[in-house]
């Protein structure tokens, strides 16, 4: 395979899965990605527990020199912690432990997405300025049969446990067939290797 490559199976994720069910709470705090214009996460929640600082009111320049990350007073690849990465702290050691595994230099974006039966996310390419600092990972908290990741010409299924790295430089799309909702925290590393 071109598009994935897996770092680790069976990996135990019940610690936060339970965590998160306790705090359905969570999946309203911040929708952001749900509701951003055009994009393809119209039918998926998401937990952030890192992200960027949001930054509002700028020009179409501002934004242009943002995206270049040549805006003053603006790194775009610096994510910051989000309370809830504080209140699900049984996400660190996840996370902490695939920065370890992929020797990883810098920490970005880590976010918790879910789908519920019959949901998608639909087919989209990440910013190149993201794919070009940034190596994307999942580690899949739930996923059953019938979840599955596309990404160019292949594709994979989900599985509870499964950790892998993806090209999200190509159109790729998640499409939840199974029975129950798929979670997977997607998890931004930067690396020399």
């Amino acid at each position: 395979m071109k598009n994935f490559h897996f770092l680790m199976h069976g990996v135990d994720t019940n610690p936060l899965v339970l965590a998160i069910k306790r705090r359905p709470d969570l999946w309203k705090e911040d929708t952001f990605l749900r509701h951003y214009p055009q994009g393809p996460f119209g039918e998926t929640d998401t937990i952030m527990l890192r992200f960027p600082e949001k930054v509002e009111g700028l020009t179409e320049e501002q934004i242009e020199a943002y995206k270049q990350n040549q805006l003053a007073g603006y790194d775009q690849y610096e994510a910051v912690d989000y309370p809830a990465y504080k209140i699900l702290h049984e996400a660190r050691p996840l996370v902490m432990g695939l920065m370890s595994r992929v020797q990883g230099e810098r920490l970005g974006r880590v976010m918790i997405n879910r789908i519920i039966p019959g949901g998608r996310i639909f087919p989209h390419a990440d910013t190149p300025e993201q794919t070009r600092y940034y190596t994307r990972f999942h580690i899949v908290l739930q996923g059953y049969p019938g979840a599955i990741i596309k990404c160019g010409d292949e594709q994979i299924n989900m599985n509870t446990g499964d950790v892998f790295w993806f090209d999200n430089k190509q159109v790729h799309q998640v499409i939840n067939n199974s029975a129950d909702d798929r979670i997977s925290m997607v998890v931004d590393i930067r690396t020399s290797v």
